[in-house]
Parts: structure tokens; sequence; C-alpha cells
């Protein structure tokens, strides 16, 4: 078969998927009955919903949503299969996967496998055939809250038991389920400080396209673990600090909250992306609070303060930075959400620091927001100009 594009293949084809029932319930008791997609079995996590049309494999791998069940409000899913150019980690983070409809067939020139196979392939449970919409507005109304998604006990009460038992979110330090276990750099051909800077990120759980866009705008990145110390990064000279996007509550992280408070006061370039942003935020004093039901998806409007310019922007987040809190001497807030006012970008007044709540590498959603990657260039390649 041939694309609109002649000469393209297309992979087209029909996964294989049984008739078996799969089971959905939250904490407060509402329950559904759909059909199983992915793998058998039992997981517990945080319900949310994302609103992105497509891009449901970088949603998949985002470590963000590790200890998390993700319920897609497109009303079809699954429809281009999955590939291996998509991922985001190397894992699927999600807890389990729901859907209105996941897609029988799928076709695309770039598909390897249909995402049936690849649920599967990863132990994660997925139902679809129930009303997504009746649970979207349930989670709006009430709150993200604790579910449990099974295929092997269809059982209401016990189930709800068990969504009870699950750890809420407040108060969760998850950063180290997903980190790195040992340092790694990406940059062509190695590190040459006299060549290209060296920015150094914090892998709280680094999506693959944050580290492609910072190589991108010309610099080397060493990607190290959650725990490094402050002094080991110092000691590699590094013209830039990248703090990366990350599962769980921000405010248990003090090891993290220490290290920023030490670049900044050391006056490194440092750029702050989603948990990142959260963390300069409590860095410069601020608080930061949880969100009724988050912000996820591809289509969010947010301000840009100092010009007025409006960003459709990808958001992936249950937490905010607390505007009440922040220190207008210290902290310039230059982004905020249009939807809810919440805080979406910080800049300090007195350190080359800068962040942002949502996620300019875009993947998936507009490319609108990718220029803050070369804004924080633009501020890596001054000093390390100024070293040489």
């Amino acid at each position: 078969m041939l694309s609109a594009r002649a000469g393209v293949p297309v992979c087209a084809s029909v996964c294989a998927v049984s008739d078996k029932k799969a089971y959905l319930a939250l904490e407060d008791g509402l329950f559904f009955t759909g059909r199983s997609y992915g793998a058998e079995g039992e997981r517990g996590g945080e319900v949310c919903f994302n609103t992105s049309m497509c891009g449901y494999q970088e949603v998949l791998t985002d470590p963000s949503y590790f200890g998390q069940i993700v319920v897609m409000t497109a009303p079809q899913v699954g429809n281009y299969g999955v590939n291996s150019e998509d991922c985001e980690s190397r894992e699927v983070q999600v807890e389990g996967f729901v859907a209105r409809e996941f897609s029988r067939a799928w076709s695309s020139w770039r598909g390897e496998d249909d995402l049936a196979s690849y649920l599967r392939a990863h132990a994660v449970p997925a139902l679809d055939s129930i009303d997504t919409r009746k649970l979207t507005i349930h989670l709006r109304t009430h709150g993200a809250m604790r579910g449990v998604i099974s295929t092997v006990d269809g059982d209401p009460k016990r189930l709800v038991e068990r969504a009870l038992q699950v750890p809420p979110m407040l108060g969760r330090d998850l950063i180290c389920e997903v980190t790195t276990r040992r340092p790694y750099v990406v940059g062509g051909g190695g590190y040459r400080p006299y060549v290209r800077p060296l920015v150094v990120a914090y892998d709280f759980g680094v999506k693959t396209s944050i580290v492609e866009c910072l190589e991108h705008e010309g610099m080397v990145v060493e990607v190290v673990e959650a725990g490094a110390s402050a002094f080991r990064v110092l000691e590699k000279q590094p013209a830039g600090i990248v703090f990366s996007n990350g599962p769980g509550d921000p405010e248990p992280l003090a090891h993290a909250i220490r290290c920023c408070v030490s670049f900044v006061e050391h006056g490194v370039p440092f750029l702050g992306i989603c948990l990142g942003h959260q963390i300069l935020g409590l860095a410069a004093g601020a608080k930061t609070y949880k969100l009724k039901f988050g912000h996820r998806g591809g289509n969010h409007p947010v301000k840009y303060l100092p010009t007025g310019r409006v960003e459709i922007t990808a958001q992936n987040h249950g937490f905010a930075v607390d505007a009440g809190t922040v220190d207008p001497s210290i902290a310039e807030i230059t982004h905020i959400n249009l939807n809810d006012g919440s805080v979406e970008g910080l800049r300090l007044k007195h350190s080359p620091a800068l962040s942002v709540q949502y996620h300019p590498e875009s993947s998936p959603g507009p490319h609108d927001s990718r220029y803050l990657f070369r804004a924080f260039a633009r501020m890596v390649f001054q000093e390390w100009n100024r070293r040489s």
C-alpha cells in the first residue's frame, strides 16, 4: 500500500485484542466496566486526564506520568500504532491507560507495531469502551483521585478498597524511581570544553526530547542522577544547569532545592522545566500547592507577560507555584496560564535563572515555546565566552 506521497510505504495492520473485560474503580466509589486492551493484571495510581488529540506514545513514556493512570479525552487512540522514535524514555511510565475507544486497526508509514502489543510488552493494563466524558467531568468536578485498573477482579467494593490503599501524590518523592542510575553525555563525539559549552541536566525524569532540544542549540549535555551533589556538578565547571521535568510533589525534594540554591548563588545560567520550575520557585522562597486536577495536554494557552504574546503550550503537571508567595524582589512572574491564572514562568532578579511550568520541547504539542531553549542557549554561550 502507498500513501499520498508516492513511493512512501504505509504499514497497515489489525491488532489482536480479546473481548476480556477490564475494570476501573476510583477511591470515591465511581466504577467502570470496559474492555481490556493492554496487559493482564492490576495496577493502581492517581487517575488524571490528558486533552491531547495525538502523541499518545510520548504520553505513555513521559516519566512525569510515573504513578498515574492516564485517561485520554480524544475519542479514539492508537490509530497510527507505535514506533521506536517517539519514546521519551526507555519504559512505559504510566500505571494504566484509558480511552473511549482504542483503535483495532492502525496505519502509518512510521508505524512499527500496534499499541495493544506495546502495552502488553510493558505489562501495562488498559481499558476502553467506557464513557470517558463522564469520567473526565467527574475528575474536573471532584479533583484527581486514586484509582485501580484491573483485568483480574471485577468486584467494585474490593477495587475501591485497594484504590484507597494507593499512596497519595501529595508529599510523595518519586524522582528516585525514574532518574538515571549513572551519568551520560549527549553531544556528538564527546565533550571538549573549548569547542562547545557543557550543560549539566539533572534527571528528575527528563524527557529525551528536552536533551535533544538542548543539543540542537549547540550545547553538550551531561545528564546526571537526581542525587548528584552541587559540589560534584560545579567541579565540572558547566556553563549551564537544567532541572528537568519529573513526577510527584516538589516540596519533599530537599536535596534538589539545596542544589538549586547553590547554583543560583554561583550565578550559573539555570533553566527549570516543569518540576524544575517548581524547585526554582521553592529555592526562591515561594510555596507550591497541588492543583485540583492538573494541567495535561497540548492545548493550554499561556501569556508571556513582558510582551503580551500568547503561546499554546504542552503541559503535564499536578502542582504549581503559589503566585501569592513569590517575592517580587527576588523573582519575576513571566508567564501565566490563561485558563486559571496559575504561574507558568519565573525569572530571578539577581541571577541568570529562568523557568517554565509547561514543556517547551513540545513533544507532543505545538512548537510555540521552543524559543526558550534559544534564550537559555544565549545565556549559556555568554557565560562560556566570558570564561574563554
